[in-house]
């Protein structure tokens, strides 16, 4: 492959993201609104009503089981350990009751010690080894343009001119249509009412074509292709055509960057079983948990997903993450790096379903850093700005905030350094 295209830098336009936020589509009064601030994108944004409030939906805490995950959740240190030395506290859990089993793979609040019959998926060792993306090439010429391209980024930082890029991210005109989104029987379907698919872009589901908040994104790096879904995360009454759409795309991994609650306010409704024992039983299909494994920072978690009319099973992994606050962005790049890398390695068919409470915000970026972690491996060079316009035009208002922008050139600034320090 060239060198002459290893990691380039494209004229002053590389490595942008970018921020969206949107107008309110009016969809109705009991639809929040996933606004950070009002921004005009096309004509249906443009000409609906501002009248409507961000609304939240707020959890009743009486009607979550929280007391009983407490003992399981005690804040952990924020330094690294390898999982398998949590072992050893197992036996504790199995002492309080015999069913308590049932529960461990329920909430996400934070670590807890794996049962002793739990099979452990990953070490902390792997995934660390797994966060060091070597080029496929690394001679001394890749060297040198890995440090050209670091110290460019680094002087885009310093001089906002990342912040810049982000608002001409912004003032691209971008129209499309979001009619299926917005017919009347659609609109309980969607989280918030100002995060609708294209209709070019959506995923249908079935013969028929249904409708979920769901968009198909493609982005394209030196002629390969890299194939997600991002949707938001699934309502109570969307439970059935989240799994049905995973089945039919063939995705054998989701990538979940959300807590279930966050600061009282309900994210994504639990789609998943919380019992090794006790499938979920939804109307058209049943989930078992086979195996899980909850980590510093993420959750593993097997699941085999039965279709009831006729007995199919698929096998999916689903991988959550579990360290990104309330507001703002991880604290630990490091973290979020070392989940990314486990989800590409993870990914085997289909496209890789990822998704957070809109699936815009925090799912842009994963998507974002994927694709340039698999361009660095491939001494590929990148352009952030290309693929979050690539992104954007494929669902509406992918990244959306400054801090989520400026978190991916965090990510990428800590890989290219510690490439930089491989023998």
């Amino acid at each position: 492959m060239s060198s002459s295209r290893n990691f380039r830098a494209e004229s002053g336009k590389d490595f942008t993201l970018d921020d969206c936020d949107m107008e309110d589509l009016n969809l109705g009064e009991t639809l929040p609104s996933s606004s950070q601030k009002e921004t005009p994108r096309s004509k249906v944004f443009e000409n609906k009503a501002k009248e409507n409030k961000t609304e939240t939906v707020k959890l009743s805490l009486q009607n979550f089981p929280h007391n009983d995950y407490e003992y399981l959740f005690q804040e952990d240190s924020e330094s690294e350990s390898d999982p398998s030395t949590w072992i050893a506290s197992g036996s504790s859990i199995r002492d309080r009751s015999s069913s308590e089993d049932e529960k461990l793979a329920g909430p996400s609040q934070s670590v807890s010690p794996l049962l002793p019959d739990m099979h452990i998926m990953v070490l902390e060792g792997e995934l660390t080894q797994l966060a060091q993306i070597r080029p496929l090439i690394f001679s001394s010429h890749e060297k040198s343009a890995i440090k050209d391209c670091l110290k460019m980024l680094q002087k885009k930082l310093a001089a906002y001119d990342i912040i810049q890029e982000f608002v001409d991210l912004e003032l691209k005109n971008l129209p499309g249509e979001f009619n299926f989104g917005n017919e009347p029987s659609n609109r309980e379907k969607n989280r918030y009412r100002d995060i609708l698919p294209y209709d070019s872009t959506r995923v249908p589901l079935g013969e028929s074509k249904d409708y979920i908040n769901a968009s198909y994104i493609r982005i394209v790096n030196y002629g390969e292709e890299y194939f997600y879904i991002a949707t938001q995360g699934p309502l109570p009454g969307t439970t059935d055509d989240f799994w049905q759409m995973v089945l039919e795309n063939n995705s054998n991994v989701i990538a979940m960057i959300t807590r279930e609650i966050e600061s009282g306010t309900i994210k994504c409704h639990h789609y998943w079983p919380i019992s090794l024992k006790k499938p979920l039983e939804l109307k058209h299909f049943r989930i078992f948990l086979e195996n899980y494994q909850i980590l510093k920072y993420f959750i593993i978690r097997v699941l085999q997903v039965v279709k009831k009319s006729t007995g199919t099973s698929h096998c999916v992994k689903h991988l959550q993450f579990t360290k990104w606050p309330d507001h703002g962005t991880p604290a630990s790049a490091d973290y979020f790096i070392k989940y990314v890398r486990y989800v590409r390695k993870s990914h085997v068919t289909g496209p890789m379903v990822v998704h957070c409470s809109a699936g815009v915000g925090r799912t842009g970026v994963l998507i974002c850093v994927d694709v340039v972690f698999c361009a660095i491996e491939k001494n590929y060079s990148f352009n952030i700005m290309n693929i979050v316009t690539q992104m954007r035009e494929q669902r509406h208002g992918m990244i959306q905030t400054k801090e989520q922008y400026h978190f991916c050139y965090e990510i990428v600034l800590e890989v290219l350094q510690k490439l930089l320090t491989m023998d």
